[in-house]
């Protein structure tokens, strides 16, 4: 399903990225697996991983001396590399730095054909993103690339970037997730923790819950995936599920991982049960055909003991889409009631 911006947000617009059918925003990212884009050995372990998404990083994972090389190597891995089944992205450095256009031109020029996204951290405002969609556009016109089949993630990790989430949404049709970014985030809030993703000591509730749920739904009111950020006790797996399934319950689509043993974690938490998945899809058979002539045009029947309707078949097409992203196969049948 392709985002579409929202008419209050057109004149920030590049008008470049009008939405294009063939290109899939609502990619599988349970798991987003960091890498650092001046390493190559961790470039070469990350294609051999079941992660959904791979990001090389030009960021934070990189040394300010190393990060022009690093754009080269990021180039080589893209183009030479087996990413298969894996969502290609590149974050590159921030626009209050002086190293963001020439990250974005020299990976998109280079490898431009073999990257699906573009993850621009430290979001503060749409007009950002819109910089970032007219200088991927004008690099795609010029190397003959399709126009706008490049992607966009918006990483937000500051109060004023979380204060303008719905704009930098429907900023651009090339967004395709807003991203939480909670070790930045929380020094910028002054926030009384030193362990990322780790609840402040003093604060009986869940400290996040406004962030994420701020995060969602400005992603879920434009068709946008929502992930969460990274969980930096890379040991503690343990501490990675308890923390992923909170994003999971409220609804986020997968969440950072900074380490292969979390990257399986990940995969699990935010894929249905075998019993969902099933339930799931029981659901939306037996809807299609309680509403056709030979069901009887009915706008509601019973799955057993549970009354199902057009509210159902909307729940289940959400736990169903996401066991099917995850390549699960059913183990139940419906069969069509006899009286």
């Amino acid at each position: 399903m392709t985002a579409h911006p929202s008419p209050a947000a057109a004149p920030l617009t590049s008008g470049s990225a009008a939405p294009f059918p063939s290109v899939n925003r609502l990619r599988p990212r349970r798991s987003c697996l960091a890498v650092p884009g001046s390493n190559p050995r961790f470039l070469e372990k990350a294609q051999g991983l079941p992660a959904d998404q791979v990001f090389l990083d030009l960021e934070d994972a990189c040394a300010p001396l190393a990060k022009p090389e690093a754009r080269h190597t990021i180039v080589k891995f893209l183009n030479e590399g087996d990413w298969t089944g894996k969502t290609r992205v590149v974050r590159v450095n921030d626009w209050t730095t002086e190293w963001t256009y020439r990250d974005v031109v020299t990976v998109v020029e280079g490898a431009g054909q073999n990257l699906d996204c573009v993850m621009l951290p430290k979001v503060q405002d749409a007009q950002q993103i819109v910089a970032l969609d007219l200088l991927l556009t004008q690099i795609e016109k010029t190397m003959g690339f399709e126009v706008g089949r490049i992607g966009i993630e918006a990483q937000i990790e500051n109060a004023r970037g979380l204060n303008n989430v719905n704009g930098i949404a429907q900023a651009s049709a090339r967004v395709e997730t807003i991203v939480f970014g909670p070790a930045d985030f929380m020094a910028s809030i002054n926030m009384k923790s030193l362990v990322v993703g780790e609840q402040p000591p003093g604060y009986p509730a869940d400290a996040y819950h406004y962030i994420l749920m701020k995060i969602l739904m400005a992603a879920r009111a434009n068709d946008l995936q929502a992930i969460d950020g990274p969980y930096l006790q890379i040991r503690d797996v343990d501490g990675f599920r308890e923390v992923a399934g909170r994003a999971a319950a409220l609804g986020f689509d997968g969440k950072w991982v900074l380490h292969p043993g979390q990257v399986e974690a990940a995969n699990e938490v935010f894929s249905p049960s075998q019993e969902d998945y099933d339930h799931a899809e029981l659901i939306l058979d037996a809807y299609e055909y309680c509403t056709s002539e030979a069901g009887g045009k009915k706008g509601s029947a019973m799955l057993g003991d549970e009354m199902i309707d057009e509210a159902s078949r909307k729940m289940a097409l959400v736990i169903a889409g996401k066991g099917r992203a995850a390549g699960m196969r059913r183990t139940s049948k419906f069969e069509m009631p006899t009286d």
